[in-house]
This record gives C-alpha cells, sequence and structure tokens, in this order.
C-alpha cells in the first residue's frame, strides 16, 4: 500500500504583522500580505553565534542562546513586516499634528527611541509581573499562615505565574489587531502540520490539518513555567536560608534561569520527534493555551502561510531532521 511521506522538520515559524515568518534548516523567509493584496515573499540571511562559538550550540546552553537570538529576530522581522505590509503608511495617515511634527523633525531616530523605551518597560513589567510578584505574594501567605505554606513555596509561585500568564493571553486576545495576527499564528502551525503529515501544501488541505503544535512558543513558555515549578522547589529545599531572603531568592532564580529555559528547550525539541505519554502530559497546557494564541485563519491568510513555509523547505532528507 502506498504510504505519504511525513516529515519531522525543524521548521518554526511566529506570526507577523500581516504575515508569517518561516525559519527552515537553511534559512528565514517571511510572506507579507500587502495592502494592494499581493503577498510578497523574501528570504532573509540569519548568522547564528553558535555556528561561531560551538560551546554555545552545546545542550541547555542552546536554549538560552536560541532564546535570545529568537526575541532579537522576531522583533527585527515584526518591524520589518509593518514595513513591508504598508501598514505604517497607513498608520501615518492616522497621527496626530503634534505625532506627525515629532516624526518628520526625529524620523526614524525618535521612533527607535519610542520602541527603545517601551522595550525597557516591557522587560521591567514582565519582571514585575512572573518575578517580584509571586515572590511578594508567596512571602505575605507564609506570613499570614504562620509557615504552613513554606514547603510548597516552588508550586505556590509557579501556579501563581501560570494564573498572570493565561490572565494576560486572555486579555490581549480580545484586542482586534490581536485576533488577526493569532489568525497568522493558526496558518503558520496548519501550513506546517500539513506538511509534516506529508500531505501537499494547498489551502484545502492546510485549511483541515491541526492548528496545535508541540513546538509552539506557547507551548515553550509553558513548559518552561512546569520545569520553573520543579527546579525552584529543588533549590529551595537545598537552600532554604536564601529562599526566606526575598531579595536574595530573586537573585538565585535569575541565575537559574538559564537552567530552567534550557530544560525547556531540550524537551521541545524532544516533544518534536517523539509522540509518547511523557510527551503529551507536559504538553498538553501548552497546547490547550493554543487554542486562545491561535485562531483558525481564513483562505488568503493561509495562502500567506504557505508562501512563506515554500520558501524555507526543500526536498533534502537531511532536513527532516530536528537540529
Amino acid at each position: 500500500m502506498f504510504q505519504k511521506k511525513t516529515h519531522k522538520t525543524s521548521v518554526g515559524g511566529q506570526a507577523l504583522i500581516e504575515g508569517v515568518m518561516m525559519q527552515g534548516p537553511k534559512g528565514v523567509a517571511t510572506a507579507i500580505r500587502k495592502t494592494d493584496g499581493s503577498v510578497f515573499v523574501e528570504y532573509h540571511s540569519v548568522k547564528h553565534i553558535k555556528d561561531k562559538i560551538k560551546f554555545l550550540g552545546w545542550p541547555i546552553i542552546r536554549g538560552i542562546v536560541n532564546f535570545i537570538e529568537s526575541m532579537i529576530l522576531g522583533y527585527r522581522l515584526l518591524m520589518y513586516s509593518a514595513e513591508a505590509s504598508g501598514m505604517e503608511d497607513f498608520e501615518e495617515e492616522e497621527l496626530s499634528k503634534f505625532e506627525k511634527w515629532l516624526n518628520g523633525k526625529f524620523g526614524g531616530k525618535f521612533m527607535n527611541f519610542v520602541t527603545g523605551v517601551a522595550s525597557v518597560l516591557g522587560v521591567l513589567l514582565a519582571f514585575l509581573l512572573f518575578f517580584y510578584f509571586p515572590v511578594l505574594f508567596f512571602n505575605k501567605l507564609n506570613e499570614w499562615t504562620a509557615g504552613a505554606v513554606t514547603d510548597y513555596q516552588g508550586l505556590i509561585e509557579g501556579a501563581l505565574k501560570i494564573i498572570i500568564f493565561v490572565c494576560y493571553l486572555l486579555l490581549v486576545s480580545r484586542m482586534k489587531d490581536i485576533k488577526r495576527l493569532f489568525k497568522y499564528h493558526g496558518a503558520e502551525h496548519k501550513s506546517i502540520a500539513c506538511y509534516e503529515s506529508g500531505e501537499e501544501l494547498t489551502v484545502e488541505n492546510v485549511r483541515k490539518s491541526c492548528r496545535f503544535h508541540p513546538r509552539c512558543g506557547t507551548s515553550f513558555i509553558f513548559v518552561i513555567l512546569i520545569f520553573s515549578i520543579i527546579v525552584y522547589s529543588v533549590v529551595a529545599k537545598l537552600f532554604p536560608a536564601i529562599a526566606v531572603n526575598r531579595v536574595l531568592w530573586l537573585l538565585l532564580k535569575l541565575a537559574f534561569l538559564p537552567l530552567v529555559m534550557g530544560l525547556g528547550y531540550e524537551f521541545i525539541r524532544y516533544a518534536g520527534k517523539h509522540d509518547n505519554l511523557f510527551v503529551k502530559i507536559v504538553s498538553a497546557p501548552g497546547l490547550w493555551m493554543q487554542r486562545i494564541t491561535t485562531k483558525e485563519p481564513d483562505d488568503d491568510i493561509i495562502e500567506v502561510g504557505i508562501a512563506a513555509l515554500k520558501a524555507v523547505i526543500t526536498d533534502d532528507p537531511r532536513d527532516d531532521e530536528i537540529k
């Protein structure tokens, strides 16, 4: 009986503004739906630091390295997609006179400054929400219960992080622009799922493919949260004197964060190759959350996902291996 060739590929992607980015074994491609209705596909050369410094490609270490590189690349391509789609020109027409004056006076420098400030504030907010507040909450709760929950520090702080993360996703998912972004996220997943199942990359085949994928960034964050509960629970047991000091505990958690991220990254790689019970259990929360972060895409959005994927896949069987 004829069997379709399936692909366990290393291809992953990201939703952009009116577009999709796909990163394959040999490079990165973006497909952007322009305001005139056409799809603009471009191939981008990307240099990875681990190719120059070999030890940065070692297990665990490569997790934090890949995360930082992905954040930088993702941000750069988001800005690129806004310009390539023509959305920036459209938005400029809606600027106030004062905003137009600032833009004309300072141009790109002013926008770069604003973007830089916004990025710093975003990192600060993430630190407060996911590091400082959970520690503060646990300390107060431990005081109110006269130390009754001391042994559950890692679990309580981790559970609170998950609650904050879920609430954040629920709130932003209600925004109109984010809903459209999540449709492109869905198109990215469905295109990859279609390719991995061995189906021809057509709108019809992609439409019926699954929009949930274990290598998604949402799943990665959830895996990190789960591993953080395990790691920080062990660390709290090993260093009880530090765990009760808010400042020292925050510093210790930051020191162990690369380990947590490295373990999460290795699991995501493992999950991409295997489909056993362990993988299903740990991946389940992230896959559930993809019901929020991905939406069923329209056919024109699917076309963009297909265009981006076709630009990075090859027929070389070595590309089926997850790097």
